[in-house]
């Protein structure tokens, strides 16, 4: 089946070029621009979806790094993306664990299978029953709805209090089993990648890890799918979070909102420019001069920022590691 390719360069264009090129062993298209020929050890690989491959931002985390740290720093951002996206595609693993660091994004829960839809690691989805391809904000907007008929003998205010508390059964069934599969999805993904990793939490709101977290955190609710989703990385819970960490070297937490929503601008003009989400898909079809949802310029230099010190901590170990293991070979 062939993987969704992200029309953000056609959609955007009057913003920012992202320089798209192909991939010649997996036949994706990633944000460019291209690395030249890399040396095993001597680049980071990013890995995750819109928001690392850096929508409406000319400079993402992942170039920011690049130009602190003078090594190249491959963009494997990839839109719509979960962790099952990158397991499916192992083509990519003698370029990530090559890498001295992979870099792994907490990504969307809403991009992974369950008894109603079929995924493939992407947020274009598609319907078991009926084989339509639908987007995750359609498919569970109708799951919703389908609830939502059943009740349809109570008053209002009781069904609207019933759907915020208390979820249909199948409703909670089929989030838990997307959020299980998304775990699992992670440990696959954790369990092929042997280069060091730092897991990247890139979020308005935090994974609610600490005790000082607070109102960022939210109550499951099932009375409207955007709710239910929560802000990204949609469907995450810090049980998740917490299940998925220690499969990593170090954990990053980047939760920011500078400079969001951000206005858009002509590159070719300076004037608010107005960019048509059907561009991408026709069935996101929306028309908006300013950029509400992936992270802003700001956001994406305050992830830069938090990920130097643990990134630079252990590029330091891993050329530790590599001096011993030279030495030993010598002796």
């Amino acid at each position: 089946m062939a993987d969704h390719l992200s029309g953000y360069q056609a959609r955007d264009w009057d913003v920012v070029d992202y320089q798209m090129y192909q991939d010649p062993v997996s036949q994706l298209f990633f944000r460019g621009p291209q690395a030249g020929p890399l040396e095993p050890g001597r680049y980071i690989v990013c890995l995750g979806a819109a928001q690392t491959f850096g929508c409406f931002c000319e400079h993402p985390y992942p170039q920011l790094l690049e130009k602190e740290l003078g090594m190249p720093v491959v963009n494997l951002g990839y839109g719509g993306a979960g962790p099952r996206f990158f397991v499916r595609h192992p083509e990519l693993l003698p370029l990530i664990n090559d890498a001295a660091l992979v870099i792994v994004q907490v990504m969307s829960a809403r991009s992974e299978d369950n008894d109603r839809f079929v995924s493939d690691g992407l947020e274009y989805l598609t319907v078991r029953e009926t084989g339509e391809k639908v987007s995750a904000l359609k498919g569970y907007t109708d799951l919703l709805a389908e609830h939502d008929q059943r009740l349809r003998w109570m008053p209002p205010v009781a069904r609207k209090l019933l759907r915020v508390v208390k979820g249909h059964p199948r409703v909670r069934r089929l989030l838990a089993q997307t959020r299980s599969n998304w775990v699992a999805n992670y440990r696959d993904l954790f369990d092929q990648i042997t280069a060091p990793t730092a897991l990247l939490w890139f979020s308005r709101r935090t994974p609610g890890l600490h005790r000082t977290d607070r109102a960022t955190w939210w109550w499951q609710r099932y009375d409207d799918v955007n709710s239910m989703f929560g802000d990204y990385p949609q469907l995450v819970n810090r049980s998740m979070v917490k299940a998925i960490a220690p499969l990593a070297d170090t954990v990053v937490e980047a939760t920011t909102h500078r400079g969001s929503p951000q206005p858009l601008y002509s590159r070719f003009t300076g004037e608010p420019v107005d960019i048509d989400s059907s561009k991408d898909r026709p069935d996101l079809a929306k028309v908006r001069n300013y950029n509400p949802y992936y992270p802003s310029p700001q956001m994406h230099e305050d992830a830069a920022a938090v990920l130097l010190e643990p990134v630079r901590r252990l590029l330091g170990s891993t050329r530790a590691r590599a001096g011993e293991a030279a030495r030993e070979g010598q002796a």
